[in-house]
Parts: structure tokens; C-alpha cells; sequence
């Protein structure tokens, strides 16, 4: 087992384990016993009590965060020619076709997502067993198979994320960075947790939101209050 640092020993005695911290607590706390020496990631982890082998429990979905997430994301938008200038001048950061099909099947995915407009996902569906795994699939229920690539390309740069529960029932998301405000992270943190609330299907028996914690990259997880959620 990993030696624990001393900063981590100390930011560990700032959380109780047993607690259960409601969503501002929570948010000023990850950022008192963040130990990273960078701008860290601020994650969400949400274990829902569904069975995403079920179609209608698979939850997934996009929401667009009112403070983004810290990142600047790059974005590969796959279109033919008369849709390339639109997708530029939203700030795509690659744009094409062909070369992109060659590229990525030669091993290439610096990119963080892909926008595909539908008269081209016959050519993306050659990389499919490649985009698939690393979660860059062009998909209409995310909005990334969309004739309209320059609006797609501005949701993306402008925060919009993309979840879905993995076959343990989880949804793992950044929500922002430590160097936001308790507040900006409160209300990221908020507007993700609504929105996955309001898609409880009614199906799903029993608890939805079994427990929510959020942590920092490198830091403690911090359990949220979920009635206070509510």
C-alpha cells in the first residue's frame, strides 16, 4: 500500500467519514484539502440505483454547466466541405473528414470530443471500434451527430458536458477546478445533480441517489447529504 504524504494525512483529518456535508460545506471543504500543486479537477461521483442493463435505466445525457468546466476542451468536428468554415469559425479546433478517418486509425485521438454531422457517420463508423472505448463516439442523444456543428462547437467550448452510468450504476463527471469559487462549484455541482434527478426512470425501484461525493484530484472524498440535495 502506497505511503500516505503528510498533507494528505492532514487533509484527511479535516474530513469526517461519517458525515455527510451539504453541497456548500462540501465545496469549500474540497477546496481547503486539495494537495495538488496544479489546478485540479473538482469530480462528482454518483451512484444511482438503477441497472444500466436495462434500456430505460441507462442513464446518460448532456447539460450545459453555468460556470464550464476549467478545461479548454479540443474538439474534432467531422463534416464535409460545406460545413467546415461554420465549425471553424465557432473555434473547432480540427476540421475534416478523410484525413481525420486516416489519422485516427493510425493511432491518433489528442482530441477530447467529436462532432460528426449525419451525412458523414457512414465514414465515422470505420473508427467506431476505436472512438468507442475512449468515449469519443459521435452520439445524437449527446448532440454530437448534429447538422448544426458551429452550435454543437459553441455548447462544447461553453461548458456542455456529456454523462452516462457505467455498468456499476456510477456517473463520474468534473464539475470545474479548485481554483473556482466554492460557489461556482456549488452551482455546477447543482445544475448536473438536477437534471440527473429529474431522469429517474420509473422503473428504478427503491433509492435513486444512493450516496454523492465529490473530491479533487488526489484528495479525499467528501460524502454530500442528498435530502439536502433534494
Amino acid at each position: 500500500m502506497a505511503k500516505l504524504t503528510k498533507k494528505r494525512k492532514i487533509a484527511n483529518a479535516k474530513v469526517d467519514a461519517d458525515k455527510l456535508y451539504t453541497l456548500n460545506e462540501a465545496m469549500a471543504l474540497v477546496k481547503e484539502v486539495n494537495t495538488a500543486k496544479f489546478d485540479a479537477s473538482v469530480d462528482l461521483h454518483i451512484n444511482l440505483g438503477v441497472d444500466p442493463r436495462k434500456p430505460d435505466q441507462a442513464i446518460r445525457g448532456t447539460v450545459s454547466l453555468p460556470n464550464g468546466t476549467g478545461k479548454t476542451k479540443k474538439v474534432l468536428v467531422m463534416c464535409t466541405p460545406d460545413k467546415e468554415e461554420e465549425a471553424k469559425a465557432a473555434g473547432a479546433d480540427y476540421v475534416g473528414l478523410d484525413e481525420y478517418v486516416t489519422k485516427i486509425q493510425q493511432g491518433w485521438t489528442d482530441i477530447d470530443v467529436v462532432i460528426a454531422a449525419p451525412n458523414v457517420m457512414a465514414q465515422v463508423g470505420k473508427i467506431g471500434r476505436i472512438l468507442g472505448p475512449r468515449g469519443l463516439m459521435p452520439n445524437p442523444k449527446s448532440g454530437t451527430v448534429t447538422p448544426n456543428v458551429g452550435a454543437a462547437v459553441t455548447e462544447v467550448k461553453g461548458g456542455k458536458i456529456a454523462f452516462r452510468v457505467d455498468k456499476y450504476g456510477t456517473i463520474h463527471n468534473s464539475i470545474g477546478r479548485v481554483s473556482f469559487t466554492a460557489d461556482k462549484l456549488a452551482e455546477n455541482a447543482k445544475e448536473l445533480l438536477t437534471l440527473i434527478m429529474k431522469m429517474k426512470p420509473s422503473s428504478s425501484k427503491g433509492t435513486y441517489m444512493k450516496s454523492v461525493s465529490i473530491s479533487s484530484t488526489m484528495s479525499p472524498g467528501i460524502g454530500l447529504d442528498t435530502k439536502d440535495i433534494a
